[in-house]
C-alpha cells in the first residue's frame, strides 16, 4: 500500500516552475561543526579518555616512575537508520503539474516534485537529526541516543556540575546562566573551544535580556544603548564562554563543555545527502514510486566530568 499523500493545491495556469515550502528547523548543530563529526564508522569507534595525575616530583639523579596513567573509552556506536516513501503517480495526474507528467499512459512523476521532495526529505532529515542528537532515545524506532539522554544515565557526573533547571524566562536568565558558568571546571574555563549549548528559548530569552528594560541589572536602554533592537543575529557570549543556539535541545536544558567533547558518528557523510529514487513501472508494472534513504548516526561524549548539565536530571546520581 502506498504511503498515504495528501495534496491541496488550486489550478491556476501552467506551473510557475517553484515550489515554497514550509521553513524547516534547519539542523545547525552539525551544519555549523558545533560538535566533533566523526565519519566512516562502519560499526563501533572508540573514544579514548586519558587522564595523567601526580607527573612532577622533585629532581634526582635516577630514574624514578612518578604519576599515573588511566585509559578509558567509550563506544560511539552509530545505529542503522532508513526512510521508504512510496507514492503513487496517479495522485499527482489531476494536479497543477499533470502537463509535465506526459500525455501517455505510462506517466512520469514531474521532475520538479521530484526535486521538491527528495530536498524536503532531507531537510527533514536533518531536522530529526538534530533532535535526536540532543534528546533522542534509541528505544524509540527511527531515533539514537542523543547527549542529554546519555548523561542523564552517567552516574560519574560530579554533583556540583548538575545544575537544577526552571523556566528560564529575560528576567531570570541571567541569573540562571550564571550557575552554568560558576559550575564550569577550572580546567575548561577560558579555553577557547569551551561552549554553553543552549536551545532557542533561552538565547531568545538572554536577547531580550539584553536590550534592556529589564529590572535584573538590566535597566536602560541595553546593549550600546539600542534597546530591543541591539541583536542582529550575530554571536553570543556569557562572562566570556561563547553560546551555541542548539535547535534541537529542549526548553530550558542546556550543557556546557569543549566541542571536542561531544561526538556525533556516521558511516558516510554522502550516505546523509544521497536518495535513491525507483520508478516501480518497469519492475512490477505499478504506478508507485519509491524513495529510499538509508545512513546510520549515533552521539556520544569523552568525558564526563568535563560537562556541566541545565534542567537534566540524572536518574544515576
Amino acid at each position: 500500500m502506498a504511503t498515504t499523500t495528501s495534496i491541496t493545491t488550486t489550478y491556476a495556469g501552467e506551473f510557475a516552475g517553484k515550489y515554497i515550502g514550509a521553513a524547516l528547523l534547519a539542523g545547525n548543530t552539525l551544519a555549523q561543526n558545533g560538535v566533533m563529526i566523526k565519519p566512516n564508522v562502519k560499526y563501533k569507534e572508540v573514544v579514548k579518555r586519558l587522564d595523567l595525575a601526580s607527573l612532577v616530583a622533585d629532581g634526582s639523579c635516577d630514574f624514578t616512575p612518578t604519576g599515573t596513567v588511566t585509559l578509558t573509552e567509550r563506544i560511539l556506536e552509530p545505529k542503522e537508520l532508513q526512510v521508504n516513501v512510496e507514492l503513487c503517480k496517479s495522485d499527482f495526474r489531476d494536479d497543477w503539474e499533470a502537463v509535465q507528467m506526459g500525455y501517455s499512459a505510462f506517466d512520469n512523476l514531474p521532475k520538479t516534485f521530484q526535486d521538491f521532495l527528495i530536498a524536503r526529505m532531507q531537510a527533514k532529515i536533518a531536522e530529526k537529526t538534530e533532535n535526536d542528537l540532543w534528546g533522542g532515545a534509541s528505544g524509540t524506532p527511527g531515533s539514537f541516543n542523543g547527549f542529554t539522554t546519555l548523561v542523564a544515565l552517567d552516574a560519574n557526573l560530579p554533583a556540583a556540575q548538575e545544575i537544577a533547571g526552571t523556566t528560564v524566562t529575560a528576567a531570570n536568565v541571567i541569573t540562571e546562566l550564571g550557575k552554568i558558568v560558576d559550575a564550569i571546571p577550572s580546567t575548561l574555563y577560558g579555553r577557547e573551544d569551551l561552549f554553553m549549548y543552549v536551545p532557542q528559548n533561552i538565547a531568545r530569552a538572554y536577547v531580550r535580556a539584553l536590550g534592556g528594560f529589564g529590572a535584573s541589572g538590566l535597566g536602560g536602554s541595553g546593549t550600546m544603548a539600542q534597546g530591543t533592537q541591539w541583536y542582529n543575529g550575530g554571536s553570543l557570549a556569557f562572562d566570556g564562554v561563547k553560546l551555541f543556539v542548539a535547535n534541537g535541545l529542549d526548553s530550558n536544558k542546556a550543557i556546557a563543555t569543549v566541542k571536542d567533547n561531544l561526538y556525533f558518528g556516521t558511516g558516510l557523510l554522502s550516505d546523509h545527502n544521497e536518495v535513491k529514487l525507483l520508478d516501480m513501472a518497469d519492475l512490477d508494472g505499478s504506478q508507485n514510486v519509491r524513495f529510499v534513504m538509508r545512513y546510520t548516526a549515533g552521539a556520544q561524549y569523552g568525558v564526563i566530568e568535563d560537562i556541566v548539565t541545565y534542567g537534566i536530571t540524572n536518574a544515576a546520581n
